[in-house]
């Protein structure tokens, strides 16, 4: 019996792994669910999986959920980055699943690490803000840092074929988005509504919005670069509309190997679970006989730059990856707010990147530093459109 404390539960990676949970009850225990505001779903989950820490995102829903909850809860809830913290750290823990979107992951799955908690990682910035630093302490307390990303996890799959030292390049595939085909015209007149329309896969907003930019394969490279210890230059990204090819591993010899699935979160989610072991899941099976038009490309940079200065923010390193994200989580939520327009995102984080100085990436505390002055910038520059 494995048990576990899902960070962001209420989200569409945590409901997937609830999911993954409920078809096996003899493997998993949840132990510990941390969510954001959405205290109606956390409450139906508290009561489903008898967890024995709650954490909510701020204070002020502490009382709302104790009175939706029966009263042997009234001191197990907790609240904040400290609350994630908490239930990231319990002694019951087995499994971290770091499944919450957005920078808030970075100190509670650097606390489960430290904790010596095996972390299944869907909170790609944790590694985008500070990758160094974490992985440094992955092999400190001698941890495993499983991916989840569905790139991730094909990624990590296809590197069992063969040595590490073998290894000639690691290519990402991208789905295109919503805007694949859309021209920058287009593009300048494009809405939260048509962005949210991902065409293969059910993703929360944020992730939706990043994908339709292409910023969501920029932040999965830098992530690969870390958890796959590949150097940037050995990172490749292709458009892959069909998302039936997750990602592609090529060796030396000419080899390419590729992961392949029907588009389904909790795929890769049981395989982080279990690994080495996997799950009899009762999902359908990918038909080959129906995938008669597999199709890859290389991205437009022009039309998606946001790819291009992810890029160019890995070159830098210090820092700049951790201002990048910054920058983006703003700007995509003004996007979502209708305060600018599409192609002003990528404009947003290249301006903020540009007037954030340079700083080491070692100092847990000079990164978070960087993030909210990264955070300012990119206000006073949305502010200027």
């Amino acid at each position: 019996m494995k048990r576990l404390a899902v960070l962001g539960s209420t989200g569409s990676i945590g409901t997937n792994v609830l999911e993954v949970v409920r078809q096996f009850p003899d493997r998993f225990r949840v132990v510990g669910l941390a969510a954001g505001r959405n205290i109606r779903l956390l409450n139906e989950q508290v009561r489903e999986f008898s967890p024995e820490c709650v954490s909510v995102a701020d204070q002020d829903l502490v009382a709302p959920l104790a009175g939706l909850l029966p009263a042997s809860y009234r001191h197990r809830i907790v609240y904040g980055n400290e609350g994630n913290c908490t239930v990231a750290t319990m002694a019951e823990v087995d499994m971290v699943v770091s499944a919450v979107v957005g920078s808030i992951g970075l100190l509670p799955t650097l606390a489960a690490i430290r904790a010596g908690k095996d972390v299944g990682l869907a909170n790609k910035e944790t590694l985008v803000m500070a990758g160094r630093l974490v992985m440094e302490e992955v092999r400190r307390h001698k941890v495993r840092l499983l991916p989840i990303d569905s790139e991730h996890s094909a990624l990590f799959q296809a590197l069992e074929a063969g040595r590490s030292e073998d290894v000639a390049k690691l290519i990402l595939t991208a789905s295109g988005g919503p805007f694949r085909n859309w021209s920058l015209h287009e593009l300048a007149s494009a809405g939260p509504e048509q962005a949210l329309a991902h065409p293969n896969w059910s993703m929360g907003r944020k992730i939706s919005i990043d994908s339709a930019t292409l910023m969501n394969k920029g932040l999965e490279v830098i992530e690969a670069r870390w958890l796959f210890d590949v150097e940037p230059e050995r990172i490749e990204v292709v458009v892959h509309p069909q998302s039936i090819v997750h990602s592609l591993v090529e060796y030396r010899d000419g080899s390419v190997v590729a992961q392949m699935g029907i588009p389904d979160m909790r795929i890769p989610i049981a395989y982080a679970l279990t690994y080495p072991k996997r799950l009899p899941l009762n999902l359908p099976r990918l038909a080959l006989s129906q995938c008669r038009d597999l199709s890859f490309e290389q991205p437009d940079l022009s039309r998606f730059p946001a790819l291009r200065i992810a890029f160019q923010a890995l070159a830098a390193g210090g820092v700049q990856p951790a201002v990048l994200n910054a920058a983006n989580e703003v700007a995509v939520d003004a996007f979502l707010r209708r305060r600018i327009d599409f192609l002003h995102i990528a404009q947003v984080v290249e301006e903020t990147l540009t007037n954030v100085p340079q700083e080491n990436d070692r100092d847990l505390q000079v990164i978070l530093a960087a993030d909210q002055a990264a955070r300012t910038t990119a206000e006073q520059a949305i502010h200027s459109l």
